[in-house]
């Protein structure tokens, strides 16, 4: 079969050889335990020395924790796990493995990241079994698995990287985890869609899925949980990638506007929250005529649907007529919204686009914006303002909801507006 009946898929089809071994060993025996009589153990979570990694995984990681990190090829995901496990303060060795590089690749990388540990044992290679007997005779406190793709049980006929070798690798290396408490990291390629490789029941099975996202050309780097037991799935790190290796950001309001274009119509600034972090990026817009029978929208950093809804509202509540226009929206610093509150900066920056008239520089804005045109209140307002005031600029534009629970204005000049037409009004007059 080449299609997958349920899912939709091509060539999602594997061949597995069922082995009979006679009977199953048979299960310790187990009893019911009443919830309030479960003791709870707290047990102090592991930091890694690096506080964007420990932000994202909620505080450092947990004991007997699995943990898969996924990415491009060439993204940091290896990088960034090295500088981890030369960070971390413990009395045990970590054991890393190699299924992809040669100790000495792993040795230049250290070099040139100027990195040194004597803590740090590779172990170069790629069956589970041997692993799995290594990691028992010296009992580390931390594995890394690099990569799950190339791990291959040797009693399984399919090749490694196949779903059935993916999945009972990951099996395997969380069941001990949680029956010997030490932590396990696994790093994952991705398909073409940004997707775990592999089957999906792999997510299913950590604890914790950490994202790596952004392009190999560029600097910035954001790592963000989409699963975390543990932990929030709201928080993102941030970092640079240099020559030296990735240095932590902890301030990217700063670096996401330090280019902030002047005076150029179609650039906005907006604040923005991720988990509990505010975020002060800059929104560029362009609108041109169309020689197309379809005008063209195309939208980087934010939801395609979401701009469109926005451009039909501008239309019906606030008489801009976009129809006959293509319409491109970037988020700079390829960073990716998910924020109602970058509604306003949208429409603004594409308004000011339209009738080509700049947005003063010292200005942000940020809103929900409802159907009917009005401008809906946004949680965290107070340290959005915060964040605006800290970077220096001087007004700032939300709506009248969250301008009348205002404990600070923080010397800022704050103005509050009910619709669009009057947030339109405000900025581009």
């Amino acid at each position: 079969m080449g299609k997958c009946p349920d899912c939709g898929s091509w060539n999602s089809f594997v061949e597995e050889l069922e082995t009979r071994s006679g009977r199953a060993p048979a299960e310790p025996t187990a009893e019911a335990v009443r919830l309030c009589d479960i003791k709870h153990v707290d047990n102090p979570r592991h930091k890694t020395g690096i506080g964007e990694l420990d932000r994202v995984l909620g505080g450092g990681i947990v004991p007997g924790s699995v943990i898969l990190i996924g990415g491009d090829p060439g993204i940091g995901k290896s990088t960034l796990v090295l500088q981890a496990l030369t960070k971390m303060n413990d009395d045990r060795d970590m054991l890393y493995i190699s299924a992809e590089e040669s100790p000495n690749q792993i040795k230049l990388r250290a070099d040139r990241m100027q990195i040194q540990s004597q803590d740090l044992l590779v172990l170069p290679v790629t069956s589970l079994e041997e692993i799995l007997r290594v990691a028992a005779t010296i009992s580390p406190a931390l594995v890394v698995i690099d990569s799950i793709q190339m791990i291959h049980n040797e009693m399984l006929p399919s090749a490694p990287g196949s779903v059935g070798q993916v999945r009972e690798a990951a099996a395997k290396l969380t069941a001990y985890a949680k029956k010997t408490g030490v932590p396990v990291i696994i790093i994952g390629h991705v398909t073409k869609d940004g997707a775990i490789a592999g089957p999906r029941v792999l997510e299913h099975i950590v604890d914790t899925v950490l994202y790596f996202e952004g392009h190999s050309g560029r600097a910035f780097r954001i790592l963000r949980a989409v699963k975390n037991r543990f932990g929030s799935t709201n928080e993102i790190g941030v970092f640079t990638m240099t020559s030296d290796g990735l240095i932590e950001v902890s301030n990217p309001s700063e670096l996401f506007i330090s280019e902030h274009s002047l005076n150029v119509p179609g650039a906005v600034v907006t604040a923005s929250v991720e988990g509990s972090r505010p975020l002060i990026v800059e929104i560029q817009s362009l609108a041109s005529p169309s020689a197309l029978g379809i005008p063209r929208r195309t939208a980087l950093g934010i939801d395609s649907n979401r701009s469109n809804l926005l451009f039909a509202v501008m239309e019906k509540r606030a008489g801009i007529q976009i129809v006959g226009m293509d319409v491109y929206i970037n988020v700079v610093g390829g960073i990716k919204l998910d924020d109602t509150a970058t509604d306003l900066g949208i429409t603004v920056a594409t308004a000011s686009s339209l009738k080509d008239r700049p947005i003063p520089p010292d200005t942000v804005v940020f809103g929900e914006i409802g159907l009917s045109g009005e401008l809906r209140a946004v949680p965290q307002a107070e340290a959005r303002i915060k964040e605006a005031a800290k970077l220096g600029f001087k007004k700032v534009i939300i709506p009248q909801n969250n301008l009348s629970r205002l404990n600070e204005t923080y010397g800022l000049d704050i103005i509050g507006l009910q619709r669009i037409d009057e947030a339109l009004e405000a900025v581009l007059a």
